[in-house]
Parts: structure tokens; C-alpha cells; sequence
């Protein structure tokens, strides 16, 4: 086994050096420059997007001001001349285009306010001033605390406490008339629409379902609440596996749950399968968006070529999709429905709804336009 990679500068006149953590899988920087209150936001700009971090020793509410100010020097619309010549003019881009151009536009954004670095002492504790008590936040993410001091980004930090607070607080589900807590790197239910759709379709059958890509188990718990008596939910994710069993627990429903380390589906066949793959077949640009980011659709595929042998005869796969990526020019539906097909499969049924959430009706969305067409269905598929 390999061991923790290690940052390493130089400063006050000694060679320093302390485990590198970066739960995206960036790796450590090759020139770090320590810097305090004193360094200016253009500065830290500049050393930044030429590759140059930053190790933050001056007080935290300062560095995180900093990095808000980086955000909006990123942020800020280039400058474009009055006039443009009518040469330089170019035809419009396509929705595909547009959007692999949104995702360098957001690679390249993390990586520039990547650069921004705060130490972690032992315990993972800050030794700034007016630093928070990340020590719980940094646990849910990392694994116990060691004696090692370590760096990491401010914007990894940020991300640490936001999903530690969601965590804690926990997400609504009207379906459940409960919260479901997910944990950092397990993907957030917080768009209810495709919930509604599940919760809502016919059943076929109350005696076993499979939920494929359970995740914070959600799904499961939201079959288990309408009856299906008994419901196994598999996933492959450590951090999903233990973030559901923990869901199911609170929820009451360990007697009718049972969460299972399984590559897509468990042994045997159900009346009733279920999937929520990701919706967007792209490549990720961090293990964190591998909820959001399916390459080549391969869950998407894998799902549909494995469902026609995980079904009773006469039972239903529900597979739970955007279309989003239809209008991205990503996927055609064309392609879809050959899947389906070239599986073995036909379309018993589909319900569709529009989705509520605040990026829908954000013009200034650089995809507002797919956004705003989109639509979320739940596929009833049967065995031909």
C-alpha cells in the first residue's frame, strides 16, 4: 500500500512538509507560498491561476473573505469591446458545446480557488485565528483523527462543514414525513420531484422490491412507507452503505430494509426494480460528482441490460431519468429507447413532472435553456 502524498515548502528559512488531503483527488500543489492578512486579493488571484498556493497563516474569517474575493475576480464577466468584428463573429454554439464549455468554465474555477490552503494540526484542528471547530466535520469525511499535521484547501473545508450541517439538519421528504440525512459524498435528495414519482406510480407488487444505487437509502425507505414489505437496497459506496443503514435505522424500517453491498443488483429476482442512475453521461470531474456523472452511461446500461434477469415474470423496473441530457445534446432519446429495447425490455408506462428547483428558472444560468425544459420520468419497463 502506498502512503498519504505529502505537500512540502519552504518557510522561515526550513523545509517543511505534512500530509496533503483532498477528498476531489487533486494533487498537491508543487509551489506553495505562505502568505497572511497582508496578501491582497489580487495577489492571491494571480499566484493562483499561475499555479502557485497559497498556505494561509493569518486569521480564518480573513482567508475565507479572501477566497470570496478570488470567487468574484472568476466570477466577474470579461471585458468585451464595443464593437465586435464582423470576422470574429462565430455561428452559436451548440447545447453540447455550451455545456462542456460550463464544465472547463467549473474545473477550472475549483482549481484556481483550490489554491487557497489552510493547515490542519492534530485532532484536525485549525491553528488560526477565529478558526470554527471543524474536528466532527473532518471526521465524517476523512476517518479518525491522527497525531499527522496535514493541509488542505479552504474550499474543501467550506464543503466539509456545509455537508456536516446537512448532516445534522437533514432533508425533508413529504413522502416519508421525515428527514433523511445524508453524509458527505453521498448524493443529497434535495430535488423531491423524481421522490414524487415513486412515491406515487401504481405498485405491482407489496412483497420485495430492489432499489439499485441506494445511496443515502432514501428510495427504499420512500417504497418501504407505501408497503412494499420487504426492500433491499444495494450500492457499492462505503460511505453510501453506512449513510443508509444509518437512514433506515432512525426511520424504524430495519425489519422491512436490508442494505447490501452488491455491483448494481442483489441475488435473485423482485416484482418490482428500482433505479436512479445518474443523470448526466459525462466524465466527473471529482469522485464527489460520481452521483451526478455517469461516463458512457455504463450504470445507465448497466441497469437496463441486467434488468430483464432480476425480474419476476409479470414485474416492473421503474428507472427514474432526466432528460436533461437530452437537451445538452448528450443523449438522444432515440439512443434510450434502443437500450431498452436491444435489453430485452418495453415501456409499460411513463410519468413525467417538471422539476421545482431555483436553477429552473435562473436566466442566468449558462444552461438555463436545457433547465428549463427539462423533464423528470419514471420509466415502467416489463420483459418482453
Amino acid at each position: 500500500m502506498t502512503g498519504p502524498q505529502m505537500l512540502s515548502w519552504e518557510e522561515e528559512g526550513r523545509h517543511t512538509s505534512a500530509v496533503w488531503r483532498s477528498e476531489a483527488g487533486v494533487l498537491p500543489p508543487k509551489r506553495v507560498e505562505v502568505v497572511d492578512d497582508t496578501v491582497t486579493a489580487d495577489d492571491a488571484y494571480h499566484l493562483a491561476c499561475g499555479g502557485t498556493a497559497l498556505l494561509y497563516r493569518g486569521d480564518y474569517q480573513n482567508a475565507r473573505q479572501l477566497l470570496q474575493a478570488m470567487a468574484r475576480r472568476i466570477d466577474r464577466p470579461p471585458h468585451r469591446p464595443r464593437k465586435k468584428p464582423a470576422a470574429a463573429s462565430a455561428a452559436p454554439a451548440t447545447p453540447a458545446d455550451a455545456f462542456h464549455k460550463h464544465r472547463m468554465a467549473q474545473a477550472q474555477r475549483a482549481r484556481t480557488l483550490g489554491m487557497l490552503l489552510l493547515p490542519l494540526d492534530a485532532g484536525y484542528v485549525i491553528p488560526l485565528r477565529r478558526a470554527p471547530d471543524v474536528a466532527e466535520a473532518c471526521r465524517e469525511a476523512y476517518g479518525p483523527a491522527t497525531d499527522e499535521a496535514s493541509v488542505v484547501s479552504l474550499r474543501e473545508v467550506l464543503g466539509l462543514i456545509g455537508a456536516h450541517e446537512w448532516r445534522k439538519k437533514g432533508v425533508m421528504i413529504p413522502a416519508l414525513d421525515s428527514t433523511i440525512h445524508p453524509w458527505y459524498g453521498v448524493f443529497s435528495p434535495v430535488r423531491g420531484e423524481y421522490l414524487d414519482l415513486i412515491a406515487q406510480a401504481p405498485l405491482p407488487d407489496t412483497a420485495l422490491a430492489f432499489d439499485v444505487g441506494t445511496g443515502t437509502g432514501v428510495i427504499a425507505a420512500v417504497l418501504a412507507k407505501r408497503g412494499v414489505q420487504r426492500v433491499i437496497g444495494t450500492d457499492q459506496d462505503p460511505r453510501a452503505l453506512a449513510c443508509a443503514h444509518e437512514n433506515i435505522d432512525r426511520l424504524g424500517l430495519r425489519g422491512k430494509v436490508e442494505i447490501v453491498d452488491a455491483d448494481l443488483f442483489p441475488e435473485g429476482r423482485a416484482p418490482l426494480v428500482v433505479c436512479n442512475p445518474p443523470w448526466v453521461p459525462a466524465r466527473a470531474n471529482a469522485p464527489i460528482e460520481h452521483a451526478i456523472y455517469d461516463p458512457d452511461s455504463r450504470m445507465l446500461k448497466g441497469f437496463l441490460n441486467g434488468l430483464a434477469d432480476h425480474l419476476s415474470p409479470g414485474g416492473e423496473g421503474w428507472l427514474v431519468l432526466s432528460d436533461f441530457a437530452e437537451h445538452l445534446g448528450l443523449r438522444r432519446r432515440d439512443d434510450l429507447l434502443a437500450w431498452i429495447h436491444a435489453a430485452g425490455l418495453k415501456v409499460l408506462a411513463r410519468h413525467d413532472t417538471r422539476p421545482h428547483h431555483p436553477k429552473a428558472g435562473d436566466a442566468t444560468d449558462p444552461l438555463h435553456t436545457a433547465r428549463r425544459a427539462e423533464v423528470t420520468s419514471l420509466w415502467r419497463l416489463g420483459a418482453r
